[in-house]
């Protein structure tokens, strides 16, 4: 694919950090926007060292249209990719409001920007919490899954892919028809190979880096919520994805992308891990003892969440390089060792 001009929004956060690094080593052109709440300034500096002209940062929030509509312009833009979000489940749960201010008003804001300055081209950060808590009869889930959302944050992601997905829809013609592919993530791990970039949420809520924050010696345990599920050992079941296969999935997608088109693909690797068994793999990689605790859960908890990435892998050739837990825990021990280095 020739080298093109493209905007990651929240380009400081974790998963956009690692979509930014990936274009650029590909050879694109990349400017990144994000508020830096809760990106990293140490992320940016780590991609301007390798994009170097190539790259460029602006602190702007998605939500601030006209700024956003002058930006796509002077840097003549050609494709959108739109990661700004906040993500964490629970806190979604305790502020609502906060939630669908920021993510959906987000969507709102970036198309608007987007028809504004005749940039037509977008891929969004979609998420399997558009699922909600399927039935097991169900699983694994295809893009086919009807989505009911049990919490807020899973709301307005699929409020944000029915916005993208009318608009697609919409009759105002060829010349400004969008075109979507929105990738709905599983739950996603690990770091860059060569180190640059990890995972550093601040806070950390995620569960592979809480247990190796625990084998460091930084937290005295690691909080397991719940037991008491329907599943092989009662704790909840995951399906883990390794960033860079995300990543990957990103740049396929950037071909195929079709005016006045909505697609939307799952992204994992198709099996899923509990809790305990996720620890107990955390456990493997750091050879620490991690000490774990049971402690009540809260209602809006899905049980099982596993993807059939089988449409993915047919219609983009997408193959994750990291096909097992282990496999991704250990490149999170890595980078998690590697210390006080640029994170995302």
């Amino acid at each position: 694919m020739r080298p093109t001009r493209l905007l990651v929004t929240g380009g400081a956060g974790y998963i956009g950090s690692h979509a930014a690094l990936a274009l650029l080593d590909a050879g694109h052109s990349v400017s990144v926007i994000d508020t830096l709440e809760r990106g990293h300034q140490r992320t940016i500096d780590a991609l301007a060292a390798v994009g170097g002209d190539r790259f460029s940062f602006t602190q702007l929030d998605v939500r601030e249209t006209r700024p956003l509509t002058a930006l796509l312009r002077a840097q003549e833009i050609e494709t959108v990719l739109h990661f700004a979000a906040y993500a964490y489940v629970r806190e979604s749960v305790q502020e609502p409001l906060r939630y669908y201010e920021n993510n959906v008003a987000s969507g709102i804001s970036l198309v608007r920007a987007m028809r504004d300055a005749r940039v037509h081209r977008l891929i969004f950060s979609s998420s399997c919490a558009t699922y909600g808590d399927p039935d097991a009869s169900l699983l694994p889930l295809r893009e086919e899954t009807p989505q009911r959302p049990v919490n807020p944050y899973g709301e307005t992601k699929l409020a944000t892919e029915l916005l993208l997905a009318s608009v697609c829809a919409s009759t105002e013609g060829p010349s400004t028809a969008l075109a979507v592919v929105a990738l709905r993530y599983f739950n996603v791990a690990g770091g860059d190979a060569l180190l640059r970039l990890g995972e550093d949420h601040q806070p950390e809520t995620h569960l592979i880096p809480l247990a190796l924050e625990v084998a460091q010696g930084k937290r005295p345990e690691i909080l397991v919520f719940g037991n008491h599920y329907q599943t092989k050992d009662g704790t909840c079941v995951r399906d883990f994805v390794h960033v860079t296969d995300i990543v990957q999935a990103h740049l396929l997608a950037l071909g195929a992308l079709e005016s006045g088109r909505f697609k939307a693909w799952n992204v994992g690797i198709g099996k899923g891990y509990s809790v305990l068994e996720v620890v107990e793999s955390c456990r493997r990689a750091t050879g620490a003892t991690i000490p774990s605790r049971i402690v009540p859960t809260f209602a809006t908890e899905p049980r099982e969440l596993v993807a059939d990435a089988s449409a993915i892998r047919r219609d983009l050739g997408w193959s994750p390089r990291y096909e097992t837990l282990d496999a991704i825990v250990e490149s999170a021990w890595r980078y998690a060792k590697r210390g006080s280095v640029p994170q995302a």
